[in-house]
């Protein structure tokens, strides 16, 4: 993005409408962003500037701004070329500028476009233009006489009909080059184009899993994100084909309405031009620029999905700072253990073979007991793969003279971590399972430290994330993940290269400087030590230092949120009250005598001065919820222990539009329909439920065959509904379907292998 001080009046005045904020507020966070401030900065540290604005809508007016800054690069790009083509006039200038669109822009300059010789530029080097100008005004005449008048075989036109084809050709370019035409058009193709899909033949068998589609129809206004990128999918592994279009009679009224003056001769070519036209340019066109546009919306809608379910992820609650053993289960190859000290760092590694088909059982339960000795552990993560229920139950059945909490933790993407650069650089003398042990139990201890080593689509929170925009999904998961950290908070002194680099003002570079002065010089002292690290501007240091934690620091606000640019108030707080800063921080008594309107100025006002009281009340708090203990029941670990009615404990592995996935201890993820969500019908299952949200969920069906389990939240799952009020589900009972609760399509998925989007995201 590039902003200047004298930005566009009416860019500022336009987002400020779109997104029903002030221009005063609008203007400051834009300069605040060309400044270099970050988001998670602004929304935190500079309220009073922006009047309140939180991260969403400082996105909101960063996006905005590099969409009207490319807007207005290629406004600037087409006046050059109509300036270099001597076509410029006041006109054209002033429709340009006034675009308020993209396409609107592209519109206005299509006629002027250089561009490769068509049917109609052939017509016009044989000197037809004339011709179709007088077909085009539709006049008493006969276009046979007419176009005898044009008859030149030297230029190819032989006939008087060749010369009529060619004043066709020319006036099915004006057509398609008419910008009030398109635009009209692409407001109907966008209300009324019908997604139509087929299989494409002889490859239905192969790509049966998109049965449901071979026969699909649906508005394109109405389709959901889900069902537009498994179409999508479908048709780029070659199984389907798709057409986006509107009813094609009623698109032709529209045109020759337009275009057709009469029911002479002459208005006969124009109807028969407008046809052509329509079909051979004017109809791809539009599909095209419609397709673009269903897909657009589409990503966006699984990106906002995807980012919503990383940020609850990322803030799982943690464990925190305890002595943890953590095991990657494994049946042949053995159970990887490592022990963890409460900074996470292995102090210990081993293998135990408890299960098939070694069953050391006792040795390894020895093992384990003397591990949890010697290394005081106090709390024990277990994998959740394969031989992870097995490896519970086995754990859990040791006496260690003690009680040592086993918690069974989510291993998706923690192979990606092992064979990181980042994973073979902090452990280079072990091998993929100990690193993956480690991740496992640093995942128990600190989520959000140990995910951001790894990148977020291979976690397995999404929906279709491998099929949308990767330039904006990078975009808006970096945001998600730089908002989870700033808001967390960082402790200097311990944390990694990865979580650092996410603090705002760090780069991955700066983030590295500072663990090699960490390294070289040993923990900070303060946060003002952090201006001694090669490369920490004043710039970097001011965007940062309020995100970065020192615990056990001089100055107690340095573990704090406050950020050192009000350090000075805090202490006149204290000054005034006779009393020291750590006084303020532990007695309320002292904090309620304080009148935060005598400490504004004007630079600091009451939505600062109300931050830092609170962080004075609960320094460097932790905002994610408690740790909370969880198990899944005892017994109930493969497939073949579920029954149909049996009520389980769950965790929310993944929430898409169509429902939600639940882990019941039984390694396969079982879906509740969003038609299974509530007694009461949900429209959006991310209002109900969050990824890693505990819940209880009832079996309604098991597909062995399909690896496939149904789940139901509603009181009386097993009970029909009886449709009063509701929208009906597409699935059907237990469906794992993804069109959740619309009707829109021709035909619907049925059952639980009806659509893509359950095993394919």
């Amino acid at each position: 993005m590039e902003l200047t001080q004298q930005m566009p009046d009416t860019h500022i005045a336009q987002i400020a409408r779109e997104l029903n904020l002030t221009e005063k507020q609008v203007r400051a966070a834009a300069l605040l962003l060309e400044e270099g401030a970050t988001v998670p900065f602004i929304a935190r540290y500079r309220k009073e500037a922006t009047g309140g604005l939180d991260e969403v809508n400082i996105i909101s007016i960063r996006d905005r701004l590099e969409q009207l800054d490319t807007l207005d690069k290629r406004r600037e790009a087409i006046l050059k070329s109509l300036e270099e083509q001597g076509k410029l006039t006041d006109e054209l200038r002033g429709a340009v500028m006034s675009a308020p669109t993209l396409a609107a822009l592209e519109d206005i300059y299509l006629p002027y476009r250089p561009k490769r010789r068509t049917r109609a530029t052939v017509a016009q080097e044989r000197g037809l233009e004339p011709l179709a100008t007088l077909l085009f005004e539709q006049g008493d005449m006969d276009p046979l006489v007419e176009a005898s008048a044009f008859i030149d075989p030297e230029k190819g036109v032989a006939t008087a009909q060749d010369a009529l084809a060619g004043a066709r050709d020319i006036i099915a370019e004006w057509i398609n080059e008419d910008a009030k035409v398109r635009d009209a058009l692409r407001e109907l193709f966008a209300r009324k184009a019908l997604i139509r899909v087929k299989a494409v033949k002889d490859k239905e068998e192969e790509g049966s899993k998109y049965t449901d589609y071979f026969d699909w129809e649906e508005p394109v206004a109405t389709a959901p994100s889900h069902r537009v990128l498994a179409i999508r999918r479908g048709a780029a592994e070659g199984f389907l084909n798709f057409r986006v279009l509107p009813d094609e009679e009623r698109t032709m009224a529209i045109l020759e309405r337009h275009f057709v003056k009469g029911a002479g001769p002459a208005s006969q070519e124009v109807r028969l031009a407008v046809r052509d036209g329509y079909k051979r340019l004017l109809a791809p066109s539009m599909e095209t620029e419609t397709r673009l546009e269903s897909k657009n919306r589409a990503d966006a809608e699984a990106i906002r999905v995807f980012s919503q379910n990383i940020r609850n992820l990322l803030l799982t609650p943690p464990l925190g700072q305890k002595r943890v053993l953590a095991i990657d289960p494994g049946l042949r190859t053995g159970c990887k253990i490592v022990c963890l000290d409460p900074q996470g760092k292995l102090v210990h590694n081993d293998t135990i073979y408890p299960l098939e088909p070694r069953n050391r059982v006792k040795e390894s339960e020895e093992t384990l007991r003397n591990l949890a000795e010697r290394f005081g552990i106090e709390a024990i993560a277990i994998g959740n793969g394969t031989g992870g229920r097995e490896t519970e139950a086995f754990c859990k059945g040791i006496d260690f003279g003690r009680k040592i909490p086993v918690i069974v933790v989510s291993e998706s993407g923690a192979s990606v971590y092992s064979a990181s650069e980042a994973a073979r650089e902090e452990f280079p003398d072990h091998d993929l399972t100990v690193r993956g042990a480690v991740s496992i139990g640093r995942r128990l201890m600190d989520p959000l430290s140990e995910l951001v080593k790894i990148d977020p689509k291979a976690i397995g929170v999404g929906q279709y994330q491998h099929d949308v925009d990767q330039k904006a999904l990078r975009k808006s998961l970096d945001d998600v993940v730089s908002s989870c950290v700033n808001m967390v908070g960082v402790e200097v002194n311990t944390a990694g290269r990865q979580i650092l680099s996410y603090v705002s003002g760090l780069s991955e570079r700066l983030a590295a400087h500072i663990v090699a002065y960490r390294d070289e010089n040993g923990p900070f002292p303060s946060r003002a030590e952090l201006k001694k690290v090669p490369g920490m501007g004043a710039k970097s240091f001011e965007q940062a230092a309020g995100f970065l934690r020192i615990h056990g620091a001089k100055n107690p606000l340095d573990a704090s949120a406050v950020h050192p640019e009000s350090y000075e108030i805090v202490e006149r707080m204290a000054l005034d009250l006779d009393c020291t800063v750590p006084d303020l921080m532990t007695q309320p008594e002292l904090r309620d005598r304080i009148i935060l309107k005598k400490y504004v100025s004007d630079t600091i006002g009451i939505p600062t001065l109300t931050d830092i009281m609170d962080e004075l009340a609960k320094p460097g708090r932790d905002p994610r919820e408690p740790f909370e203990l969880f198990a899944f029941t005892e017994g109930v670990k493969t497939l073949a222990d579920l029954q149909t009615g049996m009520k389980l404990p769950g965790v929310v592995t993944n929430v898409t539009a169509f429902g939600a996935f639940v882990d019941i201890g039984v390694h396969q993820d079982g879906l509740v329909h969003i038609s299974e969500l509530a007694d009461r019908f949900i429209r959006d299952p991310h209002s109900l439920l969050t990824v890693n949200q505990k819940v209880s969920v009832t079996v309604i069906d098991v597909d062995m065959k399909r690896h496939r389990i149904a789940l139901s939240m509603r009181t009386n799952p097993l009970k029909p509904r009886s449709g009063k009020g509701k929208k009906p589900s597409s699935g059907g009972k237990g469906s794992n379907g993804a069109s959740g609760g619309d009707t829109a399509g021709k035909k619907k998925p049925a059952g639980p292998s009806a659509d893509p989007h359950t095993h394919a995201l």
